[in-house]
């Protein structure tokens, strides 16, 4: 006999219980909130994260593709506008440049994507890649980790100012935009989930995408440890060059 389905409430508390697990409590983001990062650790996270914001479009670009629901694409279709931008307005990828200007990156930097660890690089491509291959409503689940992001957030709007003195306040728009945006995309992620995992199995097998989502951001904050915090980057037993590929076609 099968266990049956939580409730819909019993369902969202286990969701959100997978807070524990959020990258908000990886000791790189927590010497960043405690004012014990470098100049460096900092430019890296920003270089590195910056691969993740150009692939968000591209991952709900992938779940609209694959939804036949025509008012859930008009409604998902604003993640991609957010990011990407509409005429007169920027949109998340410039703000994440402005940034990283912010602390001391030039654009070309950024947009060269020199900068971007294997590890990162690894984990953002099976996120975009996951969503390409499941179908809709599982590739539009695994964004709940956007339940947990205001709080992230905001404590680098509440810590970094504090902190990091030399950073241009105007680099955190991106930040200030994105507390509004993760809460409306919060609603409209939690009502699909909630209406399509409607068997335990199901359920259970939506804790586990959430899980995937989660294991894709703590491991791009292992890549980005090892490289800034221990010094270890990729071939650094071998040389000192970054000799990692620069996102070839594979």
């Amino acid at each position: 006999m099968t266990d049956p389905a939580m409730s819909p409430a019993e369902f969202e508390q286990a969701l959100r219980a997978k807070g524990a697990y959020y990258h908000i409590h990886h000791p790189f983001h927590q010497a960043m909130y405690a004012g014990r990062a470098s100049r460096e650790q900092i430019q890296g996270w920003v270089a590195n994260r910056f691969y993740y914001q150009i692939n968000i479009p591209l991952k709900d670009a992938a779940i609209l593709a694959n939804c036949p629901d025509r008012e859930v694409r008009r409604q998902w279709l604003q993640r991609v506008l957010d990011h990407d931008g509409t005429p007169g307005s920027d949109g998340g990828i410039e703000a994440w440049l402005r940034l990283g200007e912010a602390v001391g990156l030039s654009r070309e930097c950024i947009l060269s994507q020199e900068m971007v660890l294997p590890g990162v690089r690894f984990a953002v491509d099976a996120y975009v890649n996951f969503a390409r291959r499941a179908c809709w409503q599982e590739a539009a689940s695994s964004s709940l980790t956007e339940l947990f992001a205001p709080q992230i957030h905001q404590s680098r709007l509440d810590s970094w100012p504090q902190h990091y003195p030399w950073i241009d306040p105007a680099g955190y728009e991106y930040f200030r935009t994105r507390l509004g945006q993760a809460r409306r995309d919060v609603e409209q992620g939690l009502r699909i989930t909630l209406e399509h995992y409607v068997t335990r199995a199901g359920q259970q097998r939506m804790l586990e995408i959430l899980q995937f989502k989660l294991d894709v951001l703590w491991s791009m904050l292992d890549a980005m440890s090892m490289a800034y915090e221990l010094q270890r980057p990729p071939y650094h037993s071998v040389t000192d060059a970054a000799a990692w590929h620069r996102g070839i076609t594979l």
